[in-house]
């Protein structure tokens, strides 16, 4: 299986295709997958940018828009989790994953997939102290505090992650594990990147959350993206362990080392997404536990069980493991019919979401109404 990974796409998707498809006539091969690690601004139209953290004179509708409205079809399955340059507001639509366009589809804010034989997991958003123990007590309209904490990881997302037993093969984060840049050439690095010297002698560079998830999973490979450069890196896991190849990429702009491609083992396809059983069942466990408000979740003693994961394979034995189809929510950017001020605005219930929800038989907690101040 020929997986292409991506760093931070920026809303770049035309330019990111286009490399793809001319690789794939210079080489003569088939690129099965393309990941993406983030900042993919996902922007269906102007409202959105409202919610990009991106200063409003750097703001633009790229060129997602165009495969949202079925103008452009993406030519290669994409898979992508968020970062920090994120139309938040849509993302949050899709908190447990979907397509957020024909074969485009969100990881969620954490999640894990099936792709063929392989399973795919990941963590969105960026890691900050700050934040990291509260709930998400973000609502629409979002204030110039909320654009920017709605993206930080939640523990409440990260503890689901570490329910996770069955080996991960592949997973993607944004920003990079903490302590990854002892296992490569960090030198090298700070030769091109100097500002970055002291936060590694310091230890600070990098996510905790995701150096905890490295070390609980394990997986053979890991990429990420966020400080818009390529650092490669070999963790081993204690002495005669296994071993994760790291690999972070940049963003997406010429002559930069935005893209790789990598040839992972799996049985024969087809390959298309899935849904993961034992992923499912630990959603399903946890969603009780959801934290919307600023209060960090309760979890207890939450342990899933053999009878958890048997539920979730009765019900995907009558329903079907591929998800739920895209259905767009709001109406595309059209550059001919500019949007007005008040239309479509506030928080809108994604098809997808209410019917995985349905599926697992759980209320919708998404727009739970609450205070700033609580």
């Amino acid at each position: 299986m020929r997986i292409a990974v991506e760093g931070c796409m920026h809303g770049d998707l035309d330019s990111v295709y286009a490399t793809l498809l001319h690789l794939e006539k210079v080489e003569n091969t088939k690129i099965d997958l393309l990941l993406c690690c983030g900042d993919f601004q996902a922007v269906r139209n102007e409202r959105d940018l409202e919610s990009l953290n991106v200063k409003p004179k750097y703001r633009s509708m790229n060129s997602f828009w165009k495969y949202y409205s079925g103008q452009e079809v993406a030519p290669i399955l994409t898979v992508f989790i968020g970062g920090n340059h994120e139309a938040s507001n849509y993302l949050w639509e899709l908190y447990y994953g979907g397509w957020a366009a024909p074969n485009i589809y969100f990881l969620g804010y954490a999640g894990v997939i099936k792709f063929g034989s392989i399973r795919i997991g990941g963590l969105s958003g960026i890691y900050n102290a700050q934040h990291y123990h509260l709930g998400h007590f973000e609502r629409l309209p979002y204030n110039e505090s909320d654009i920017r904490s709605i993206y930080h990881i939640r523990e409440f997302a990260v503890n689901k992650l570490k329910q996770v037993k069955e080996p991960i093969d592949v997973f993607l984060s944004h920003d990079w594990p903490l302590g990854i840049t002892d296992y490569g050439d960090w030198k090298k690095l700070v030769r091109h990147k100097s500002f970055f010297e002291k936060e590694i002698q310091e230890k600070t560079l990098g996510s905790k959350a995701a150096a905890e998830l490295l070390d609980k999973l394990k997986p053979p490979y890991w990429f990420s993206a966020h400080l818009h450069c390529k650092f490669a890196a070999a963790v081993q896991h204690g002495e005669r362990g296994s071993v994760t190849k790291f690999l972070a990429l940049d963003k997406c702009l010429p002559g930069r080392q935005f893209l790789q491609v990598v040839e992972i083992e799996s049985h024969p396809g087809p390959y298309e997404i899935q849904y993961d059983e034992e992923w499912l069942a630990i959603t399903r466990i946890f969603n009780s536990a959801f934290p919307s408000t600023r209060k960090p979740a309760q979890l207890g003693d939450i342990q899933l069980d053999l009878q958890d994961r048997q539920w979730i394979r009765n019900k995907l034995s009558r329903r079907g493991i591929k998800p739920f189809d895209f259905i767009q929510t709001v109406p595309a950017y059209n550059p001919s019919v500019p949007v007005l001020n008040s239309s479509f605005y506030g928080h809108h219930r994604n098809p997808q979401t209410e019917s995985l929800l349905e599926l697992l038989e759980l209320p919708y907690l998404l727009d739970n109404a609450r205070s700033r101040g609580n």
